[in-house]
């Protein structure tokens, strides 16, 4: 049966950050993610990982000036300076925290545009050097031009192809099954077809980004489909709840899982 992970930032919002960790381990979840973890000091998320026996499946580097818009600083060469002490400070919380995966986001940029490419692979280099000796994968993911008109990585068949060029053995893709339907559809042939470089998959219903179940994908056969194929990582379920998140809950007992 797959692993779920709840997505922190995405639900129990009806609790402080601090206190979602318990609430999601009240609600019978053994391992959690979330967005970013820097407003707060690392020990003080550790001991609520470690007070509710919670594992971390994963997090994201800092994206820059998130409220400002910005999506990453990976592409964005002007800035390579202040990606590098971004990338310090997410090593120092993993190496506290303990996540299996680190999400690096691109950033908003045009793949066509020589210099936003090169930072782009310099970016994803460096952070898998970075996260090497922690034994932590660093993770892509392309992400659908609806929700994020601006994002570089906004196509899946360029993230196999560069995780191939690169060639790095901690770097891996972050599938999304809500990103990939809006993007390209063939949900289950392409999580077949993309398995052997996947190091994290997150679920969400299509198109409101709801509980599983309740949009146009089969999630419970896609769900399913993740056990046939022997996916041993966790599923992070980055939905926002339509309703309270432990009532929407519902959907796993619906679904199987």
């Amino acid at each position: 049966m797959v692993k779920l992970a709840a997505n922190l930032t995405m639900m129990f919002n009806e609790h402080d950050f601090l206190d979602r960790f318990g609430a999601a381990a009240k609600a019978g979840f053994t391992a959690v993610e979330f967005l970013f973890p820097y407003a707060y000091p690392a020990e003080r998320v550790a001991e609520e990982l470690e007070r509710h026996g919670l594992d971390l499946a994963l997090f994201n580097l800092p994206p820059g000036n998130w409220e400002a818009g910005e999506r990453g600083l990976a592409c964005l060469p002007e800035r390579a300076a202040e990606f590098e002490a971004g990338v310090a400070t997410a090593m120092a919380y993993a190496a506290r925290l303990k996540p299996k995966r680190l999400h690096l986001m691109s950033g908003n940029g045009k793949r066509a545009e020589a210099a936003a490419a090169d930072s782009y692979r310099r970016s994803i280099s460096m952070a898998c050097a970075a996260a090497a000796p922690l034994g932590i994968d660093i993770v892509i993911e392309p992400i659908n031009s609806r929700d994020m008109p601006a994002y570089f990585l906004n196509d899946f068949n360029f993230a196999a192809q560069l995780i191939g060029e690169l060639g790095h053995p901690n770097l891996k893709l972050q599938y999304d099954t809500y990103h990939r339907q809006i993007l390209h559809g063939d949900v289950l042939k392409s999580l077949a077809a993309l398995m052997p470089i996947i190091g994290h998959v997150q679920i969400a219903a299509v198109p409101d980004r709801h509980e599983p179940g309740s949009g146009e994908l089969d999630d419970g056969r896609i769900l399913r489909a993740l056990d046939t194929l022997a996916y041993a990582g966790y599923v992070g379920l980055e939905y926002r709840p339509a309703g309270d998140t432990v009532e929407g809950l519902a959907w796993r007992q619906r679904l199987g899982v």
